[in-house]
């Protein structure tokens, strides 16, 4: 598809410190993220989804725009290792060059979160952890995951270009990583690309990808998901040239057997009850007719959900802690109310560090750290992308961005043609500790609060995030159509303006409305947490 020069690399030259490390990791499997994808028949308005909860205790909590650039030819992009440092008033990451591919002579605008999730072409990108087994990982090679999902979103218009890149670039120079799902979105379908390294010492990758049908709703949840490939349907399977001779050099599979790429190259991820429940539960809420079994090992790449899907659900699942199910954490921390009836203590926390989980000898699914739930009490940041094939890319792509903990958040519209943001989502939050300068100060403040009395204080937060949330999804389709008579009168720059504002509005709108409520719960349940 394209012509590489060689690659500069100095891996071979990496001190120990500076290999792949596993610090968002737990328990032996990665703790991080969910991805849920919806095709856009499965979607209330049409739209292709993918999205992210950024589950870490470390990745950046800044975003800004990288605008659309052309290079000169020779140009070169520096490739990182992404490190632990603990060196900075908070554990954070610390990237170190280690080579340089080629540029391209064009790169595209694109919102530039840890992960980048999206360009100007409304091309999305959805991510999480899955492992794989260790001896597939290798230093020898040039990129890493956040570095894939921005060259995925500099180079490419749709979502096969990008598994292509990915599989090109990967192949020349090298994944060094470990086992990743991407979840890629353009304006006409969803896929599920999952890779892993070819081996200790060696440069290149192996991965499959298969398509969500467009009438489907999938998940990832750091488990690999994608099961049997059948390479004759390129509609809805690809894969490297290797994904099935590795497995045989290693002896992980024999010609004649079935080839399932999670169990070959993944075999120990599908053990992980803390990435299952959360597939059965996204798939229990969108489509509850299944009945599946919440301690299944495996459920369908994908389901047809019981009704199509809109943003409310999504925000709904996201911000899910199994409430209500033998899976709550809280179900067994009651107290006497006075009507002498057992109840759950307005103390209880689904959202409890894992120091007390012990404390309070909370067992579950997951031993002593409980369940592993959607809505986590560490998330950077979540998104969920909208990419709508009926409207100009401007307006058709929309990332809807929330901070910390979605349980006690709210979303707001990210169009992918702005050219800015509000100054606080773009301050670093961790490297100086905290500051009233940072967006996600403001609500990793009020999410630690609100946890302490769970059963109060969600009440208060909620009853402002809920009513602004709908606000914003009821206002959504006739904003847009003011922007669109801008477009259409062929003024584009004007609308790009506009989208940019409201953005800039509700961000520092909902920004000043969580410090206010994080003060209002200081002062209203004082002495009562």
């Amino acid at each position: 598809m394209r012509h590489f020069l060689p690659a500069f690399c100095i891996c071979a030259l990496l001190p120990v410190s500076l290999m792949a490390q596993q610090p968002d990791w737990e328990g032996g499997f990665p703790d991080g993220c969910t991805s849920i994808t919806a095709g856009k028949g499965a979607t209330a308005d049409g739209s292709v989804i993918t999205s992210h909860t950024d589950d870490s205790h470390r990745t950046r909590s800044w975003m800004d725009i990288v605008p659309a650039a052309r290079h000169s030819r020779g140009s070169t992009a520096t490739m990182y290792r992404r490190v632990a440092d603990d060196s900075l008033k908070m554990p954070a990451y610390r990237h170190i060059p280690i080579g340089e591919i080629p540029q391209a002579r064009q790169t595209f605008q694109y919102l530039n979160t840890a992960y980048p999730c999206m360009n100007q072409y409304q091309l999305g990108v959805g991510e999480s952890t899955f492992g794989g087994r260790d001896e597939l990982q290798s230093d020898e090679g040039l990129i890493d995951c956040q570095r894939l999902c921005l060259l995925m979103v500099e180079r490419c218009k749709t979502a096969r270009e990008a598994i292509e890149l990915a599989g090109e670039l990967t192949g020349e120079y090298g994944w060094n990583d470990f086992g990743e799902c991407l979840t890629i979105a353009d304006k006409k379908e969803v896929w599920h690309l999952e890779i892993v390294g070819p081996g200790k010492g060696k440069v290149g990758s192996v991965w499959a990808a298969q398509r969500v049908p467009d009438n489907h709703i999938s998940v990832n949840a750091n488990a690999s998901r994608i099961r049997e490939i059948n390479l004759d349907d390129p509609d809805h399977f690809m894969a490297s040239r290797n994904v099935f001779s590795v497995a045989a050099e290693q002896g992980w599979w024999k010609e004649g057997e079935t080839f399932e790429f999670c169990y070959v190259y993944a075999p120990e991820s599908r053990t992980s009850i803390a990435a299952r429940r959360r597939e059965w539960r996204v798939f229990d809420l969108l489509a509850p007719s299944l009945d599946l079994d919440p301690n299944a090992e495996n459920y369908p790449f994908s389901v047809a959900p019981d009704k199509k899907v809109t943003l409310e659900d999504l925000i709904t699942v996201f911000s899910d802690y199994y409430e209500g199910t033998p899976f709550d954490m809280t179900k067994n921390m009651t107290v006497t109310n006075e009507e002498g009836m057992a109840v759950i203590s307005p103390l209880a926390n689904p959202h409890m560090p894992y120091d007390m989980n012990r404390l309070f000898d909370i067992n579950g699914g997951w031993d002593w750290r409980g369940e592993r739930t959607i809505a986590r009490w560490y998330t950077m940041y979540a998104t969920i992308i909208q990419c709508r094939d009926w409207l100009p890319d401007e307006i058709g792509g929309v990332v809807w961005f929330a901070l910390d903990n979605v349980a006690s958040s709210i979303y707001i519209p990210v169009y992918c043609s702005v050219t800015d943001l509000p100054g606080s989502y773009k301050t670093p939050g961790r490297p100086n500790g905290f500051t009233r300068e940072s967006a996600w100060w403001a609500f990793n403040r009020l999410g630690t609060l609100t946890a302490q009395r769970w059963g109060e204080m969600r009440h208060d937060v909620n009853g402002v995030w809920d009513v602004w949330q709908m606000e914003l999804l009821e206002a959504q389709e006739p904003f847009e159509e003011k922007v669109l008579e801008q477009y259409r009168a062929g003024k584009r720059e004007e609308s790009v303006r506009t989208l940019t504002e409201y953005t800039l509005q509700w961000g520092d709108k909902v920004v000043s409305k969580a410090w206010e409520l994080g003060d209002m719960l200081w002062t209203k349940y004082d002495e009562k947490f």
